[in-house]
């Protein structure tokens, strides 16, 4: 920390720190909570944030900052005040961190505000306003604050009252004794896979370890969150391990529940898959909507003005949250009935509580898009081709065929190539080459549905439409094969696919795109995988070469994806994030 005599003087010291660090002004006269210039100066999401008499600049911001800073100077002179006049009309600029900021987003550097609620944080410019700023300080506990804050603004019920008011407590241990939160939610991940091994012994005693196991589990991954708000400790490496050890974790007890259940006589492989497989579309539907209007323009639609109305009253809000089943709520169901039912019970109560929460959130999205006229952008209809996940032979069609017009066509023709595959799947003779002709059907249709841009009201729907015609399609040719442990290797198939899909949506999130091109050519694309599981099941019909080749694929596809997903992520210049909003 160095004392700058005037703006001059700032500047010259600014700009005699190394360039790969970040940097901080201070108004000397600063009045507030330190929780409000940890806010301000220390979080790693933004290049450049500001509260009141203090701003912050990250390596990327600094030729900006000095820039702002050396204009300030010469408008104000070298050996100005810290302070401006009363006059001033905008208060919290009369700062030179205030100005500074004021310039750094007139010349377009982004400057976070924080939002500061109960916290102090202003610059008094005489005895009389330090008193009060002093006394408005002390009037409030910025700890206690802290500990708020670092709960998630938008939980679900279980989250909100079962686990939050004391895991917010285990979080401020974390952090008084160094612990980060990728430890945490590596322990959370641990403790997952522990209680899913418990659950695979099939015994009661496993699976009531199992349920306590897991909402154990649970209370890890709301301390990491809440450790990464309280001591602002966020990462693109956090955040990436974050959402998919959530991912990691429910499959993987999925997969043991199933092996427990085998153990004890009881086969439930299918229905573990098809949890797995609504969960996964169930998500697909959130993503690709939120997706398609991120930056969409237009007015409010009535279904849109009915929820916040809905908002309004207390308890519907805690009833909607519950009604789609989020991780908390789904997480406390699957512990409590796997310590006190059998994992067949589990699985259907999935199966119904996820079903009803894909059609309640679905229409809702149905009806928000047909009453709201906007218009998408490109950036939009470019995630939404991300998120179709198509491979060669699809871009192939698309390239040559012409694109076909109208407002639903590509959600119809990917329906209709959906219900194409999925029919030749389940009704006509397994190991039948009529089969690989209905998957040929299929990447003729996915091809047309992506030829033209993604822009109409229901395009959101085409990626989820690929990703039901791909997984129920593997689902049920192994299921329906008389190869011994088909469903399980399908399991991992639709597990190492299902990851890929999942990191392609939190690459975007993160603002750095899809995977590379060559990784989707390389694992197929899903109209590529689903024809080869349709060739392989014709072509080892009654063999048990289908698990084979099954495993191998499996394998194949997880090895590319993480590789590269890894690679990623360890090298990513994504910037820091912690995820806020989803309840899955």
């Amino acid at each position: 920390m160095q004392t700058a005599a005037d703006a001059g003087d700032a500047a010259t010291l600014l700009a005699a720190v190394p360039a790969g660090r970040r940097v901080a002004l201070v108004d000397p006269r600063f009045v507030g909570h330190v929780h409000a210039l940890r806010l301000g100066l220390t979080d790693p999401r933004f290049a450049a944030a500001t509260v009141p008499g203090a701003l912050t600049a990250q390596p990327e911001a600094r030729g900006a900052l000095l820039r702002a800073l050396r204009r300030t100077t010469a408008a104000v002179g070298a050996g100005a005040p810290v302070v401006a006049p009363d006059t001033d009309p905008a208060p919290d600029d009369r700062t030179v961190p205030g100005r500074i900021a004021v310039a750094l987003e007139a010349e377009g550097t982004a400057v976070k505000r924080p939002e500061l609620g109960s916290l102090t944080a202003t610059v008094p410019t005489d005895a009389g306003a330090r008193a009060t700023a002093e006394s408005a300080r002390d009037g409030v506990d910025d700890e206690a604050v802290r500990l708020r804050s670092a709960v998630k603004a938008h939980d679900g019920f279980f989250t909100t009252f079962a686990i939050s008011p004391y895991s917010r407590y285990i979080a401020r241990w974390c952090a008084r004794r160094g612990l980060t939160p990728n430890q945490v939610t590596t322990a959370s991940l641990i403790t997952a896979l522990i209680a899913a091994g418990a659950a695979a012994t099939g015994t009661r005693g496993g699976y009531v370890a199992a349920g306590i196991l897991l909402l154990v589990s649970f209370v890890l991954d709301c301390t990491d969150g809440q450790l990464a708000r309280y001591s602002l400790q966020y990462s693109t490496m956090g955040a990436w391990l974050d959402a998919t050890f959530d991912r990691a974790k429910e499959y993987a007890y999925y997969a043991g529940l199933a092996i427990g259940a085998v153990r004890g006589g009881d086969d439930v492989w299918v229905l573990a898959l098809g949890a797995m497989v609504l969960q996964a579309c169930r998500h697909v539907v959130d993503f690709s909507f939120n997706e398609a209007n991120h930056d969409a323009v237009a007015n409010t639609s009535p279904t849109a003005a009915l929820s916040d109305k809905l908002d309004s009253v207390g308890w519907t809000v805690w009833a909607r949250r519950m009604i789609v089943l989020p991780i908390g709520e789904r997480w406390a169901m699957i512990a409590v009935l796997t310590a006190l039912t059998t994992p067949r019970i589990v699985f259907y109560a999935l199966l119904v509580g996820c079903a009803l929460a894909a059609c309640y959130t679905t229409a809702g999205r149905l009806l928000r898009s047909l009453t709201r006229r906007a218009s998408r952008t490109d950036r939009a209809a470019q995630a939404l081709a991300d998120l179709a996940d198509s491979g060669p032979l699809a871009q192939g069609v698309a390239a040559v065929a012409p694109g076909l017009r109208g407002a639903f066509t590509a959600p119809a023709v990917a329906l209709l190539g959906t219900l194409v595959m999925i029919g030749g799947a389940l009704f006509l003779p397994y190991g039948s080459w009529l089969t690989v002709a209905a998957a040929a059907v299929y990447v003729l249709l996915s091809g047309l549905a992506v030829a033209r841009p993604l822009k109409g009201a229901l395009d959101w729907l085409v990626p989820p439409f690929f990703r039901a015609a791909e997984y129920v399609t593997i689902l049920v040719l192994a299921a329906r094969s008389d190869a011994p442990h088909a469903v399980p290797a399908a399991f991992g198939l639709v597990s190492a696919v299902a990851y890929h899909h999942y990191d392609t949506v939190y690459r975007i999130r993160g603002g750095t795109g899809a995977p590379p091109q060559w990784l989707v050519r390389t694992i197929g694309g899903h109209e590529g995988r689903t024809a080869l599981v349709a060739v392989l099941a014709a072509v080892l019909t009654h063999a048990a070469g289908f698990t084979t080749a099954l495993t191998a694929l499996a394998v194949a596809v997880a090895l590319v994806v993480l590789v590269e997903s890894i690679r990623f992520w360890v090298s990513s210049s994504a910037p820091a994030v912690h995820d806020e909003g989803e309840l899955a």
